[in-house]
């Protein structure tokens, strides 16, 4: 199982990393291979407002459709339109390729900043899921 040692992780199984203008967030290799073969991911819109651990969109899988939380508070700024007509690629490349968002951090930097920190590495991200494996 794949857990990039400069990703930040959330407890739902999200990543996220540093991108121009915000973060670009998708989900990790974990929760893309808990899901099985993706078929539609509902992208949310650009300029949404997103709040930490809410969710933000779905993905679809041949075994269920699962919410997709926001790690950080903030507003979506881009989306992955490659999704639309390639959702297999949230398996195929979960962290290059398959990437869902970027989210620009609320204006409050002490918020920004405290929702950062609470995100695991990549060593707190391996302790959470050896937890549920």
């Amino acid at each position: 199982m794949e857990i990039p040692a400069e990703l930040r992780y959330s407890s739902d199984h999200e990543w996220v990393r540093p991108a121009d203008g915000g973060v670009q967030v998708g989900i990790t290799d974990f929760a893309q291979d808990a899901l099985g073969d993706v078929v539609y991911v509902e992208l949310p819109e650009v300029g949404a407002q997103v709040t930490a651990d809410e969710p933000m969109c779905e993905i679809e899988s041949t075994k269920s459709v699962s919410d997709i939380f926001a790690p950080i508070s903030g507003e979506v700024v881009e989306v992955n339109v490659a999704l639309e007509d390639e959702p297999q690629l949230v398996n195929e490349s979960p962290y290059g390729d398959g990437w869902i968002c970027v989210i620009a951090p609320a204006e409050d930097a002490a918020q920004a900043s405290a929702e950062m920190e609470a995100l695991l590495d990549a060593d707190g991200y391996a302790a959470l899921i050896a937890e549920d494996v």
